[in-house]
């Protein structure tokens, strides 16, 4: 999301006089989420917590990058990693050594900043290792798009211009290789290799491609489970990344659905259908198009995200689903005030509503 604060504030200001509405009476009443419990009482139960909620590349004040995480019975899943998710393991009381598994969205900068991080700093030291940790998420997506300016761009990497998930944590590695040999001769640290693993999601067999339909319809499929969830995925729409897509957990407090980065796509209503809580991406376009981005940046918020007007009554409400929490806010800044964005995406809505705020807190089956 390439917008600065200066020009976020100027299209806030802009857009301020728009008729935005009160959230109703029910909404206001609803109950809020919880303050972050001592790390003790996340061992037990289920907990979402949000660790960071603003869309990306650019830094935002206010927000960290998009992260969440999702904690089963002390088990830990991660959905996504981006700027400064790291940092927040701490503040939120969840050890980067005990992270079973990361389910990264799709591969674009803001959704994978601090993977590596995570890998880097948890591998020895202080941060001493139980269990490797688990990494689900795309394969190479096997074709670049054309420029959307229609001029020649330049290729990186020609040989390999569109690694996936293996490709991107092998080579973070051998970039990383001075410091973890040292730390392994001097520091008596483990095998960084032998402390993760990943598993490339392979996308079905259902006509989509790079360059074509990115999120036919399609049914769910499975993608793991254990003794305390089932994780299934399906594909959304974010062109121009492929594959992109949208996690369910289900577990025996409730189901919590991520949307990853999207635009109103048909899939996600069949995904989050009677989900406890959809986590939803969500992008303020009045304010977007105020902000004075290129031509081609601005095609791309309106193509790849989601109309956060959209969000209530072409998803939530069909989908049933019973709580909305809208993360990935595009701009991130907290200069837009909370209300504006429930308002916004409460109308055609009848459930809860949470804006997400950085380390909220929101139990399951409560």
């Amino acid at each position: 999301m390439s917008l600065s604060r200066r020009s976020v504030l100027r299209a806030t200001a802009v857009t301020s006089g728009a008729a935005i509405g009160a959230p109703s009476a029910a909404a206001a009443a609803a109950a809020r989420p919880t303050t972050l419990p001592p790390a003790s009482e996340l061992n037990t139960g289920a907990h979402l917590v949000l660790l960071g909620t603003a869309a990306g590349p650019v830094p935002m004040q206010g927000r960290t990058g998009i992260a969440s995480a999702l904690l089963v019975d002390g088990r830990i899943y991660l959905i996504d990693l981006g700027h400064g998710a790291f940092d927040q393991f701490q503040k939120a009381g969840i050890s980067a050594a005990a992270v079973d598994a990361v389910f990264v969205t799709h591969l674009h900068s803001d959704h994978l900043a601090d993977l590596f991080t995570l890998l880097w700093l948890r591998f020895g030291g202080v941060n001493a290792l139980s269990h490797p940790v688990t990494l689900y998420g795309p394969g190479s997506a096997g074709a670049l798009p054309a420029p959307s300016s229609g001029q020649p761009v330049a290729t990186l990497a020609p040989d390999n211009p569109t690694p996936g998930l293996a490709d991107f944590v092998e080579k973070s590695i051998s970039a990383s290789a001075y410091d973890i040999n040292l730390r392994m001769r001097d520091e008596n640290w483990p095998d960084i290799r032998n402390l993760y693993r990943v598993h490339e999601i392979a996308v079905p067999e259902v006509g989509a491609s790079p360059l074509g339909e990115m999120a036919p319809l399609m049914d769910p499929f499975p993608v793991m489970s254990d003794a305390h969830v089932e994780v299934s995925a399906i594909l959304v729409a974010h062109p121009p990344v492929f594959p992109s897509f949208a996690f369910r957990f289900d577990t025996e407090y409730g189901s919590v659905t991520f949307s990853g980065d999207t635009t109103i796509t048909p899939n996600m209503v069949t995904l989050a259908r009677g989900s406890d809580i959809l986590v939803h991406e969500a992008i303020d376009l009045d304010i977007v198009k105020a902000a004075g981005l290129t031509p081609e940046q601005l095609q791309h918020h309106e193509n790849s995200h989601a109309d956060v007007t959209r969000i209530g009554p072409e998803v939530a409400r069909p989908a049933r689903v019973k709580t909305l929490v809208l993360s990935h806010l595009a701009p991130g800044s907290k200069e837009i005030p909370d209300s504006r964005w429930k308002s916004q995406a409460g109308k055609g809505y009848n459930g809860r509503v949470y804006v997400g705020n950085d380390l909220m807190h929101i139990p399951l089956g409560r």
